[in-house]
């Protein structure tokens, strides 16, 4: 059944959109990630415009975690205060990305900023997942512990900064600079490829702020829910390459695939998700190194690939 993409220029079959939200979804459920990351190089390789792909997730990624956000609050498991000045950052930072995309894409250089970008972020993110990964497995073998607890009174670099504040819900003292800088830098990445960014800051605000992990994904959802919102509104304010029919059907698509996909993570140890979750970046980030090694068959063309049928 063909539909078309008013803003994509492209004829697509709605089932097949439908089957890639729903595949999203499942592996958004049974790994508890954002889809983005995935769902953009997933329209890319399906042969949508780049500027199409990346503005119309912003959309998708914006309608499915709101649910998610608000189960978070509902619970208290939310830290306001710093979600507050993650999305400030966030803000300034999707709005430097927006003008940088229009730029790369005026400029004809998008689709190879993407490629490598995909290239070196889920290269490097994957291949420390799976590391880390596969040590928690053999770990888990020897019934040691996998997480490392802080040293009491250890005191992070970040607090050392000025413009120090009180988070009570995450129960810190720190300097609001780092936040802010991780906040914008996350709204950057966001914009350019069209990701949450959730699978980078929750990490970062583990690792770097030490937020405690009751608090960490909710904050990072309240984060992603308004910073993509915000650069879902700038997409369609200066690069008007937001297609809502179609991130209409890939979120009809993820809701029904990631409720399978949260079942089906129930049965499964979460050492061995991290594992399989890593080697799927792996295999994304190395399709993008095929893409920029190997030649096209067709060097040049004068045809419009598909775009504009009816």
């Amino acid at each position: 059944m063909p539909i078309y993409l008013p803003i994509a220029e492209l004829s697509v079959d709605l089932f097949f959109l439908l089957g890639i939200g729903a595949a999203i979804g499942f592996i958004s459920g049974l790994f508890g990630v954002g889809g983005g990351f995935l769902l953009t190089p997933m329209l890319l390789f399906a042969g949508v415009p780049a500027p199409v792909a990346v503005a119309s997730v912003t959309a998708q990624v914006v309608a499915s975690s709101t649910s998610g956000a608000l189960s978070y609050f509902r619970r208290g498991a939310m830290d306001i205060k710093m979600g507050g000045y993650l999305v400030l950052g966030g803000i300034f930072g999707s709005a430097l990305g927006v003008w940088i995309f229009g730029i790369l894409s005026s400029m004809g250089q998008l689709d190879l900023f993407l490629s490598l970008g995909y290239l070196l972020l889920l290269g490097s993110v994957g291949t420390l997942m799976f590391v880390e990964s596969v040590r928690a497995v053999l770990k888990s073998k020897k019934q040691m512990t996998v997480v490392r607890r802080r040293q009491p009174g250890q005191a992070p670099w970040v607090q050392r900064l000025p413009l120090r504040t009180r988070f009570r819900k995450s129960q810190l003292y720190i300097s609001i600079v780092p936040v802010i800088l991780i906040g914008f830098a996350i709204g950057i990445i966001g914009a350019l490829l069209g990701i949450g960014g959730g699978f980078v800051l929750v990490p970062a605000l583990v690792y770097i702020l030490r937020v405690p992990g009751k608090v960490v994904v909710g904050t990072s959802l309240l984060h992603l829910l308004a910073v993509m919102a915000v650069t879902c509104f700038l997409h369609a304010l200066q690069t008007q390459s937001v297609d809502t029919l179609l991130a209409f059907c890939l979120m009809v698509g993820s809701v029904a695939g990631a409720q399978f996909g949260a079942s089906a993570g129930q049965h499964l140890p979460g050492e061995r998700l991290r594992v399989l979750l890593a080697l799927l970046i792996l295999a994304i980030a190395i399709r993008f190194g095929l893409g920029l090694l190997i030649a096209p068959s067709q060097l040049f063309t004068l045809s419009q690939l598909g775009f504009g049928e009816g």
